[in-house]
């Protein structure tokens, strides 16, 4: 089936990618004329794992093409995929802009009858004024979609080519019958195509995100209770992970959830409650939560060199800047709001990421007492502090031993609870974490 993709950011880049996998023909479309040329070359300027491998097989294979021609992709494709970015307004609101924008443009050059699916995450409603926005420019029929995407960043590929569900959005049976066979690869093994009209398939994707962020803060609050109490997190999330109607996802208590998804679909979530009169008072207290917990980790810091002099001077060594492992994405990172308020505390600071080190260049470029380490090593040297903010695979198996020799003092920040506290505190360490009580030595300071 000949499809086009609109926008080839992790969602629409991942999604046509997979599809040209699956034996379709895509044409990947973005008005970035210097990403399109990138990837046109094979070159993927996101970090995906596995993704770049897939891009450059179906671009050879000549089932996967790129351009920042409306005409060229409409022209060839029955279905047309809408998957650009919804950003936050001012107030939390949805930004649909270039939902519409794209929109119009498919409109403009449609010749016969089309699927314009939205893949972008959107609000309740959003299809309906899709529609008019066509018809404004174009009297060709047409049917519109909503396809909400469930990718996890640095999972996005398996993903998409496993789903653990499809959901299809359709007010009429002719684009349902497409989707199902345009899907139909995707789910050979066992059906996992849910359809539903197109209101409640918008409103799902909401409710799922809100549904994970919500969890996370929960946890997040429970952790922060336990501390006061003296229980540890990590039994309490065991004991009640063990109950099925609960079970283990989504409750790691850390330095709050970033990305580009939770934060800003929750806001959206509550901006649509607002606007149809409903007093969102759960969500609110989630997104509360969350913007309270990134804070977190920075004030532990604080307290614990109020009695040694306080942070200004303090070298303080930064393991993780992505917000979450396997990604290069650094939107909403809890990391950004700890560095920030340690530059504001005089702190001296050596970052390292294993790959979201060029993004954050770009976020924190002009921002004092900063260093940019080679690894994990190199950013501990001298280091009166380390702080783990992002949990990747290669900082759980540390050799401390060398670490805590070159380091001038001794405390580390366990932002994700990837460590044993006991353990950390045989190594030298005066450990500290979230939830679980710290594990001190008793120094004179």
């Amino acid at each position: 089936m000949q499809i086009l993709i609109v926008g080839t950011g992790y969602v629409g880049l991942v999604t046509g990618a997979c599809f040209a996998e699956m034996g379709h023909t895509v044409t990947c479309l973005d008005i970035d004329a210097d990403k399109i040329k990138l990837l046109a070359a094979g070159t993927v300027p996101i970090y995906e794992p596995g993704l770049e491998e897939i891009v450059k097989r179906n671009i050879k294979q000549r089932r996967l093409f790129f351009t920042t021609d409306y005409q060229k992709g409409v022209a060839s494709a029955l279905v047309c995929f809408i998957a650009v970015p919804t950003p936050s307004q001012e107030n939390g609101a949805c930004d649909t802009s270039y939902v519409e924008s794209a929109a119009r443009q498919i409109g403009i050059y449609m010749t016969s009858y089309r699927i314009i699916v939205n893949k972008s995450t959107v609000p309740v409603g959003t299809a309906s004024r899709v529609a008019a926005v066509i018809r404004e420019v174009t009297d060709v029929p047409f049917d519109i979609v909503s396809n909400p995407e469930f990718l996890k960043e640095g999972a996005a590929v398996q993903d998409c080519l496993k789903p653990d569900r499809i959901i299809i959005g359709a007010d009429h049976p002719k684009p349902t019958a497409v989707l199902k066979e345009l899907y139909s690869a995707f789910t050979l093994n066992h059906e996992r195509i849910l359809c539903m009209d197109t209101l409640s398939a918008e409103m799902t994707k909401y409710a799922a995100n809100a549904m994970l962020a919500t969890r996370i803060s929960f946890m997040n609050e429970i952790a922060d209770i336990c501390k006061q109490v003296g229980a540890n997190v990590n039994e309490v999330r065991k004991g009640i992970g063990s109950d099925t109607r609960i079970g283990y996802s989504f409750l790691y208590p850390g330095v709050g959830y970033g990305g580009s998804c939770f934060p800003k679909d929750i806001r959206a979530l509550i901006a649509t409650a607002r606007g149809v009169g409903v007093e969102p008072l759960l969500l609110e207290a989630a997104d509360s939560v969350n913007t309270r917990q990134k804070k977190l980790l920075g004030q532990k810091m604080i307290r614990y060199f109020s009695q040694k002099g306080g942070l200004k001077g303090k070298i303080i060594a930064v393991w993780g800047l992505s917000f979450k492992p396997d990604t290069d994405d650094m939107r909403e990172a809890p990391s950004l709001v700890f560095i920030e308020e340690l530059i504001k505390q005089g702190a001296l600071l050596r970052l390292f990421d294993p790959v979201a080190m060029p993004n954050a260049r770009k976020l924190l470029n002009g921002l004092p007492n900063i260093s940019w380490c080679t690894d994990e090593f190199d950013a501990a040297k001298g280091a009166d502090a380390i702080a783990l903010l992002t949990e990747w695979k290669q900082f759980r198996l540390v050799d401390f031993k060398p670490i805590r020799n070159q380091m001038r003092g001794t405390a580390f920040f366990d932002g994700r609870n990837q460590y044993k506290p006991l353990d950390m505190k045989d190594k030298g360490f005066d450990y500290i974490s979230i939830g679980v009580p710290d594990q001190l030595h008793d120094r004179k300071n």
